[in-house]
């Protein structure tokens, strides 16, 4: 058997990302389809702040009474001025009357929620540019006006 490494994990930024009101597509072939505006927002990483440009959207597919995909799309600007694109694809599902809370823009205990993330970089930042080679992974919670969440390096 080969000797692996385990993977661990390590802290790499908190996000609050502000949200608009949900554009509800509706019941298409492959679920319901919505568009949630990015108005922006704050990230807290380990020796740097950013903030979340306005602009981005969360495209939902809410699949069936209990579960959501998420793919969410947005640039943050740090405080240096470097532009960093993310990707960050998630699945959230909870209990059929949790899930409908949500839908409807209602407030949520996280706990009840099973929020986990997977997001991925883009930049041309010399001093970040080690983000654009590694896998992370995440866990969130959704508020009525913001989603936070915490993401971590795989190391």
């Amino acid at each position: 058997m080969m000797n692996l490494p385990t993977p661990a994990l390590h802290f790499f930024a908190d996000l609050s990302v502000q949200v608009d009101k949900p554009h509800e597509v509706g019941q298409t072939q492959h679920g319901v389809r919505r568009l949630i505006p990015i108005l922006g927002g704050q990230v807290q990483a380990q020796g740097w702040t950013a903030r979340v440009l306005p602009g981005g959207a969360d495209f939902q597919l809410i699949v069936n009474e209990r579960m959501a995909e998420l793919d969410a799309r947005y640039v943050i600007e740090t405080d240096g001025g470097d532009l960093i694109y993310v990707q960050n694809r998630a699945v959230r599902t909870a209990a059929p009357e949790v899930m409908a809370k949500l839908v409807r823009g209602e407030p949520v205990a996280p706990e009840l929620v099973y929020f986990r993330c997977s997001p991925s970089f883009e930049t041309a930042s010399a001093s970040l540019g080690w983000i654009n080679e590694r896998l992370f992974v995440g866990t969130g919670a959704r508020h009525p006006d913001r989603v936070v969440m915490r993401f971590f390096e795989v190391t």
